[in-house]
């Protein structure tokens, strides 16, 4: 029979409240178990100290004849000093996933398509109203030609 050490739920809806409890770790997380060793209310503040409580000689027998606790229930051991936890990094943790990746990379070249659609259309609307001008400067330039060429004809 394996043995842990684990939270059962008590309380009522959006009240909750958790009796911390030595279980077989088959049976139910509100189930049957061995012994109450502590109580843990997460509506009180987290510097109360009647947020947990621990009944300690009983937690270092339990963890004595090997009951595994939980890794909520491990934190609160370590916090009263009774086991030491091994802290976890996780540096991937505030990643986002593969899937989130491929969609904000998609997000990403689509942004810059269009911005080089409306560089492109700027470029083509500044090329359109110089067409204009330059043609109208070859309109001025052509009568004077003209006038040159008649001047020559006649001379």
């Amino acid at each position: 029979m394996s043995i842990s050490i684990r939270l059962s739920r008590g309380g009522a809806k959006k009240r909750p409240y958790y009796r911390i409890v030595v279980a077989n770790s088959r049976s139910p997380r509100d189930g049957k178990y061995l012994e109450q060793i502590g109580t843990y209310n997460p509506l009180l503040a987290k510097d109360s100290a009647d947020r947990v409580k621990l009944v300690e000689d009983r937690a270092r027998y339990w963890l004595g004849v090997g009951a595994q606790p939980t890794d909520r229930v491990a934190r609160f051991l370590d916090a009263a000093g009774i086991k030491e936890r091994a802290a976890r990094n996780n540096p991937k943790k505030g990643e986002p996933g593969e899937k989130a990746k491929e969609r904000a990379e998609e997000r990403a070249a689509k942004i810059a398509e269009a911005e080089e659609a409306a560089r492109a259309a700027e470029e083509e609307a500044k090329a359109a109203a110089a067409a204009p001008a330059a043609e109208e400067a070859a309109a001025e330039e052509a009568p004077a030609e003209e006038a040159a060429s008649e001047e020559q004809a006649e001379g």
